[in-house]
């Protein structure tokens, strides 16, 4: 045994059999979860039908789950309460033809979380597909939408769509917030900005969740050297999605459109000087306190990096008014069939 733990190739050859068993569980739980809802989908419709047809009441429902708990003593989910989320289940969405394929992907807690807190169509697509794609629990779930990341998410200001490709830069774009929240950072309303990158630091798993589950910390003020002039990077992060480092700049006050043309600098020579082969072009975000929409399109309009502008708030909040900004149904509906790679129909 020893010796064959030993040979040449054994530790791939094991490594090869242990993700192929993963991905089988993996691949098993999401058809157990995929059969659970749509259990669940059969048995809410049955409920509307028989209730429509026979003018059955609230009394069936009881009826039922007091019966079906009787039948399956040792089987969750049948209790009244559920059997009416069943019933509301498929009446939100029996009209949607978009959304029913969706959300057999998640699972049933994290779908009865959207379906409460989330009454537009769009922004519960957006969820459902964020919580497939990067693997949200339920309590990271809970904060997103409390954090109102879908506002955030589809009012970002970047320039991607003129400086990456197009798959790339729609991916690109979902990945940079228009605003972030660091209320986990026990900063006062006044702060310097030495203080809020140690904040950051001290903080750094907080950080990186409100940034985004695919961030990975790589320093701060990153030591770039060109012709022999030291520059630093406030932070410097790396993208495992978008293969990419990400340079990220903070500053407490408000935009000016010098720190776009600096952002532009440092990604030219992260692109020259740190960038691996196989790594996608280097892209900025710049955090500030305020900024205003129209001098940050300009600063951005002509710029040949790729580059966001957010701001940060030290408590959660985001401006009612900025909701006339989001983009149309038609953008907002793209950008979302690009989550998976595809086109939304």
């Amino acid at each position: 045994m020893t010796a064959l733990t030993e040979e040449k190739g054994y530790a791939d050859f094991l490594l090869d059999i242990k993700q192929r068993i993963r991905r089988a569980q993996y691949d098993a739980l999401k058809a157990v979860n995929k059969e659970l809802i749509g259990l669940y989908w059969d048995i809410g419709q049955k409920i509307v039908e028989k209730q429509d047809k026979f003018g059955w009441g609230k009394s069936v429902v009881e009826t039922l789950a007091a019966d079906l708990q009787k039948e399956y003593p040792g089987i969750r989910g049948f209790s009244v309460a559920n059997l009416w989320q069943m019933r509301q289940f498929y009446l939100e969405y029996k009209d949607d033809s978009k959304l029913q394929p969706l959300v057999g992907e998640i699972s049933w807690v994290k779908n009865l979380l959207i379906m409460s807190r989330c009454k537009d169509a769009l922004e519960r697509e957006f969820y459902i597909r964020m919580t497939k794609k990067f693997g949200w629990t339920k309590d990271v779930l809970v904060h997103q939408i409390e954090n109102r990341s879908y506002e955030k998410t589809m009012l970002g200001q970047t320039n991607f769509g003129k400086t990456l490709p197009a798959k790339y830069a729609s991916r690109a774009a979902l990945a940079v917030k228009d605003e972030y929240t660091f209320d986990f950072l026990g900063l006062g309303e006044k702060h310097l900005e030495k203080e809020m990158e140690g904040a950051l630091l001290l903080r750094i798993r907080s950080f990186l969740a409100e940034l985004g589950s695919q961030f990975c910390f790589v320093g701060s003020q990153y030591r770039l050297e060109v012709d022999d002039v030291e520059y630093f990077i406030d932070l410097l992060l790396y993208h495992r999605q978008l293969r990419c480092l990400v340079a990220v700049e903070l500053k407490i006050g408000k935009f000016k459109p010098e720190y776009a043309g600096k952002m532009q600098f440092y990604l030219a020579a992260l692109d020259d000087k740190v960038r691996l082969d196989g790594e996608k072009p280097s892209i900025g975000i710049i955090i500030c306190r305020e900024k205003s929409r129209t001098i940050v399109e300009y600063a951005l309009r002509d710029s040949r990096k790729p580059m966001g502008v957010a701001t940060y708030q030290i408590t959660p909040f985001l401006p009612q008014e900025l909701a006339k900004c989001l983009p149309s149904k038609e953008e907002i509906g793209r950008k979302l069939g690009e989550l998976d790679g595809g086109k939304t129909k």
